[in-house]
């Protein structure tokens, strides 16, 4: 996946010039089964077409055609409080409510060409959110405008792989991804627009994986994801203040048409055991570079005076030059899970995951990020030798998390934050 959207999601809340946002937009939604298991051995297990997600080399594994198709709901809840500033002397309160409901589909289509090569495509999202803190300006004379309001965002990822097996222990596998992306975002003072975004665009980036069968009961799976600056276009407008040679501080409405966007590459590393006829065990390592994730990049724009007797005249800015800037650190994401087979007709699951926060010196109000575990469950119902049906859910907790952020208005801006999550999914499986 060409984690785009984290381009988007982050030109949206870093085009506020003092926003930040983590991880806290990553979706793992990408499979029923893979819920089920927290995402341990997806890479590897290759029980359906979905592995197409994580590893395209597992492909090889594929004697049948195989279709995936189904639908997850995720609940994401924001709770932010204490929200204060000057010194404490201001309490803007808080707001439990400042998550939002996502349905994400997904689709996955393996074929083996032959006894070498297999074909896959595939669409799903691997980002999205949406979170709205307006309600925290409620009843207020002054508040931090530019660090609260409305973010959505939205992806859609297209996957091409191919497979080759080399021989009987070891495959390997390479795929292009297509990432669209959409996001918006406002920061209003009263009715005046601070930040005004409605962008999309298209990146593209890659994936390569590998895949050692120790045995058929023993395989390991290794992927790295490539994602690439991406740059995205739209209505991009901020309003910001400037010191102007000869005319002093002027309010400055800038209207960009470019931005870059660096994403982080992604590698993951999974493994499988078939322990007894019924019963598995599979975990999963991934690392994720999001140190490259420095700094958001404007690349066009022009810019006007707002406000005033020079209302209107343009002025020369450094349109290429950092909008926002970012002290993200690498992190790790670790999950065990275990499969149980009951009978010909039905399969339980069940994972664990410890997902490491990425931010290491900003928080954010909008989209706080702190490490979270998921605890899951997930179950597989045989309808025919061809067809299943599966669903998974999964319980997300964060951990609290004492925030300072820097508001261009009302400077220090103090508040403890915490998000969670629900996660339900059905999907259907056929083999050809």
């Amino acid at each position: 996946m060409t984690n785009f959207r984290k381009s988007l999601l982050a030109i949206s809340l870093m085009l506020g010039a003092t926003q930040t946002y983590a991880a806290g937009f990553q979706l793992n939604s990408q499979s029923a089964t893979g819920i089920g298991r927290a995402f341990a051995g997806d890479a590897v297990i290759a029980d359906n077409a979905s592995v197409l997600s994580r590893n395209p080399s597992a492909m090889a594994l594929f004697d049948r055609a195989a279709l995936s198709t189904g639908l997850t709901y995720v609940n994401i809840e924001v709770d932010v409080k204490d929200v204060n500033f000057a010194d404490g002397q201001v309490d803007l309160g808080g707001i439990d409510d400042a998550g939002s409901t996502k349905l994400i589909p997904n689709i996955y289509y393996v074929q083996p060409l032959n006894d070498k090569w297999a074909f896959g495509v595939a669409a799903f999202s691997n980002f999205g959110t949406g979170t709205d803190t307006s309600s925290l300006l409620k009843g207020a004379t002054f508040a931090p405008y530019d660090l609260i309001g409305n973010t959505e965002v939205t992806t859609v990822t297209l996957n091409t792989s191919l497979s080759y097996r080399i021989n009987e222990m070891f495959s390997i596998g390479a795929g292009v991804d297509a990432v669209y992306g959409k996001g918006n975002l406002t920061r209003y003072a009263g009715n005046i627009p601070l930040v005004d975004v409605d962008a999309d665009g298209v990146g593209f980036g890659g994936i390569l994986g590998a895949t050692f069968e120790l045995n058929k009961d023993n395989r390991f799976g290794l992927s790295y994801r490539f994602s690439p600056t991406v740059t995205v276009t739209g209505d991009i407008n901020v309003m910001t203040s400037q010191q102007l040679p000869g005319l002093g501080t002027q309010q400055i409405a800038i209207d960009y048409n470019e931005l870059d966007v660096p994403l982080a590459d992604i590698a993951q590393f999974a493994g499988f055991h078939q322990l007894t006829n019924r019963f598995a065990v599979h975990y999963t390592a991934q690392y994720t570079l999001w140190g490259d994730f420095d700094q958001i990049t404007t690349k066009q724009g022009t810019a006007t005076i707002a406000t005033g007797s020079y209302a209107g005249t343009e002025v020369a800015i450094n349109v290429k030059a950092p909008l926002k800037e970012y002290h993200w650190k690498n992190s790790w994401l670790f999950s065990v899970g275990g499969t149980y087979t009951v009978n010909d007709t039905l399969t339980l699951r069940a994972g664990y995951m410890f997902d490491n926060g990425v931010v290491d010196q900003l928080g954010s109000l909008s989209i706080p990020d702190s490490d979270r575990h998921w605890y899951t469950l997930g179950a597989s119902y045989r309808l025919s030798d061809s067809m299943t049906v599966d669903l998974g859910a999964a319980l997300v907790r964060g951990v609290e998390e004492s925030l300072t952020e820097t508001s261009a208005l009302a400077g220090d801006v103090n508040a403890h934050t915490k998000s969670t999550a629900t996660y339900y999914s059905m999907q259907f499986n056929y083999r050809f």
